[in-house]
């Protein structure tokens, strides 16, 4: 079965309408060419969106579902997923550029993994119960306690364009196996993807103002958060706007849950087997041409390895096939636009006037002049406080510097502002205990494994505030209530 997938639209209260805002084109990154005008949500619209929400949390018919029902209905959104792959893959390599060689696992598996894994916790409720008796208590009398863990209330769901239905599964899924009502704001890069995604929703029956879908400027995520009905903010971004979120939910003291930025280390212990190490690391910050906050994109070599893992890393790029997403054999498609590139193609000419090689890529490839395309690029002879190796560039650019020893290693890993993400390469116990010492939400060893949809993401630092997915995600959309009482 396959859903048709509608062009992109407002979703308020279990409607469909067009926005009253300004147009917003949908550009396909890979030939320049505007596939989509779609109107954005206007104020009035954003007030309806919230509202509806409010309503839904506090007295509608998503607010008298129960568990059970919630989880059922997740699972019915994941199915849906599953059913619409080919749509919504094809929909994502022409509007974000996502081959369709990983733009399945990148915006359906995994999306869909992380659903039902929602779903069963809102069946089975957070760790400790959605109840949880306490002991006696004896001082100054004798009395007994329960701790409810309810809802948070109405959620604001703030998602970035490279992977709005991943982003959607950690955020709509919690809140909504939590028993939260939600405000969907995407980005204007992919309003026709994530309108794709909502028209899923619909179909699997949520009630109305359960999940309401509105995009347009930064306006509009603004009037969001500080609306008054809005009780939690989570949002996944760029830290300077991260910052602006926290500024505006400040006077409304509204909880807020920041996912943002990385700079992540990729260390090569001593002895490790470069021919192993070094497709795998050249692959992890080049996916979805390296727009991905958690991409490895600072890479961390012994003095005596440097010269060979830089010729294998260079061997290894110029063999990645760049250019049509819709192409099987393409590996790295276009950056999401031109000024994006622009913006990157700025740090490596400023990395090359401080005295940066660029050994491998830095430029546009041949032939796909129409599209936002970039090489797949390596940067050395810089130092770690080096613009190129401290910020976020979202692009298939990695840096790669030399170590003298171990202490040496865990100071560049650690002298960043960022601590989303890291890997290390070697033999696994002393990796795990180079780990130790790492500060940073994840660190995966030798390449890790599958994305774990019971495992928490998130990181400290101007990595952002709280945790997605998991367990410790999931409890970030309870509030707790104690309730006392003598015998």
């Amino acid at each position: 079965m396959t859903t048709m997938i509608g062009a992109a639209a407002s979703y308020i209260d279990g409607r469909w309408s067009d926005g009253d805002g300004g147009p917003i084109a949908t550009i396909n990154p890979a030939t320049g060419l505007q596939v989509a005008l779609t109107p954005a949500s206007g104020p009035a619209q954003v007030s309806a969106a919230v509202a509806a929400a409010r309503h839904a949390f506090d007295g509608g018919e998503w607010s008298r579902l129960t568990p059970a029902e919630r989880g059922a209905l997740l699972h019915r959104l994941a199915d849906l997923l599953e059913a619409n792959r080919e749509a919504l893959v094809g929909l994502a390599a022409t509007e974000i550029g996502t081959p369709i060689s990983s733009g399945p696992t990148l915006h359906v598996d995994l999306p869909a993994k992380f659903f039902r894994w929602f779903a069963d916790a809102a069946i089975r409720g957070p760790r400790d119960g959605y109840e949880q008796p306490m002991p006696l208590h004896h001082d100054p009398i004798t009395t007994s306690s329960l701790l409810l863990r309810q809802p948070a209330g109405v959620v604001a769901a703030i998602v970035a364009y490279n992977v709005p239905i991943m982003m959607s599964a950690y955020k709509l899924g919690a809140a909504l196996a939590a028993g939260c009502s939600t405000v969907l704001v995407t980005s204007p890069k992919s309003v026709l993807l994530t309108a794709a995604f909502v028209r899923l929703v619909e179909e699997a029956g949520f009630p109305a103002g359960a999940v309401n879908l509105v995009f347009g400027p930064p306006s509009v995520t603004e009037q969001v958060v500080t609306a008054a009905e809005v009780d939690m903010v989570t949002f996944t971004g760029s830290p300077t706007v991260g910052s602006r979120i926290l500024t505006l939910a400040a006077p409304t003291l509204k909880k807020v849950v920041l996912e943002l930025g990385g700079k992540s280390p990729n260390i090569v212990l001593p002895g490790t087997d470069l021919e192993r190490a070094v497709p795998a690391s050249a692959l992890r910050f080049t996916r979805n041409s390296g727009q991905a906050c958690g991409a490895t994109t600072r890479t961390l070599v012994p003095q005596n390895d440097f010269d060979e893992y830089v010729e294998r890393s260079g061997d290894f790029l110029r063999t990645l096939t760049v250019g049509d997403p819709i192409a099987p054999d393409t590996v790295l498609g276009p950056l999401i636009t031109g000024e994006h590139r622009a913006n990157v193609e700025g740090f490596l000419a400023r990395a090359r006037d401080a005295g940066a090689e660029v050994p491998v890529g830095g430029g546009r490839p041949a032939g796909l002049d129409d599209g936002f395309f970039l090489e797949a690029t390596l940067v050395t002879g810089v130092p770690n406080e080096a613009e190129i190796a401290q910020e976020e560039l979202f692009a298939p650019v990695g840096v790669v510097m030399p170590y003298t020893d171990l202490d040496d290693a865990v100071h560049m890993a650690n002298d960043v502002k960022y601590a989303l993400n890291a890997n290390i390469w070697g033999p696994t116990p002393q990796a795990i205990e180079f780990a130790r010492r790492l500060r940073s939400g994840t660190v995966t060893i030798n390449g890790g494994g599958g994305m774990r949809p019971d495992a928490p993401w998130g990181g400290p630092g101007h990595s952002g505030i709280g945790r997605e997915g998991g367990e410790e995600g999931f409890r970030e959309f309870f509030e707790v209530k104690h309730l006392q009482w003598p015998l």
